[in-house]
């Protein structure tokens, strides 16, 4: 399938699923609500009554299932898109929850990787060497510890090898977790994609296929349709966020834009993969 037939047909495909779009988006917005109150739960629990830390654990347990409902359920609209199907597909609880607790456990892999290979880079760059250099010279030239916190011009005391040190290990290190995580951003959508397809959560961690599976795809191809959404989704909600700040009561059409966009982006990668599925 070309590129701006994926872009225009993904587009189109929520605007042609309205009823299982305003089912998600019910449930989106009860799972913020639930969220919130979590939150405000919290809150009343340290103020008041332990009652308000079962109503805490109740609130957050009910948000954590229906996102696991809607983690899952956006698997399936990338399967939808995958089989070609113009048909949103049905919501299954049962199914949608299993699906969404692999698509978890396949995002936590897929951002632990380049964690802690950020974490070797900085290491490699010496940055907690050069850390610990600018607080020694920080202390060297204080009476004490918080004289140095409290201090305006604590960072005044430390020399320009230091800093310069320093500065070039932050941004070796800024520039390689920003390469890496865009590296496995496009390696975790083809991987939700495979879990979409097979349904293993094996097939969705085998970092070696999705290498191979966006070898067969096109290099380029992936990248220009992830780019293309990209873009229409930065400027849609850019525009969504300008507009609500002139004004305000407008800020909820995001509720309605932001699940269709999800639709969207999901559609997208599923048609992207069915070039080989």
């Amino acid at each position: 399938m070309e590129i701006l037939d994926i872009i225009k047909e993904s587009f189109i495909f929520p605007s042609n699923n309205l009823e299982k779009l305003a089912i998600y988006i019910v449930l989106s917005f009860v799972l913020g609500l639930f969220a919130v109150g979590g939150v405000l739960s919290i809150y009343l629990a340290s103020e008041s009554s332990s009652i308000y830390f079962i109503l805490t654990a109740i609130l957050f347990l009910i948000s954590l299932i229906i996102g696991l409902i809607i983690t899952g359920y956006q698997v399936y609209i990338v399967k939808s898109g995958i089989d070609m199907d113009d048909k949103a597909p049905e919501f299954d609880w049962k199914n949608d929850i299993v699906t969404g607790i692999k698509m978890i456990i396949v995002n936590i892999v897929y951002m632990i990787i380049p964690s802690i290979l950020v974490g070797i880079v900085a290491l490699i760059a010496n940055v907690p060497g050069n850390v610990l250099q600018m607080a020694q010279e920080m202390s060297a030239n204080s009476a004490n510890v918080t004289a140095v916190a409290n201090s305006t011009s604590a960072l005044a005391s430390v020399s320009d090898a230091t800093m310069a040190a320093f500065g070039t290990s932050i941004a070796i290190t800024g520039m390689a977790a920003v390469i890496l995580f865009i590296i496995f951003a496009f390696f975790l959508t083809i991987a939700e994609a495979r879990l979409a397809n097979t349904g293993s959560l094996g097939q969705g961690l085998n970092i070696p296929e999705v290498v191979k599976d966006i070898s067969k795809i096109g290099v380029g191809k992936v990248i220009a349709v992830f780019l293309l959404v990209f873009v229409i989704i930065t400027v849609i909600q850019t525009i969504i966020s300008v507009l609500s700040g002139i004004v305000p009561p407008l800020a909820i059409i995001s509720l309605i834009v932001t699940p269709y966009l999800t639709f969207f982006s999901s559609r997208a990668t599923g048609l992207l993969y069915s070039d080989i599925a």
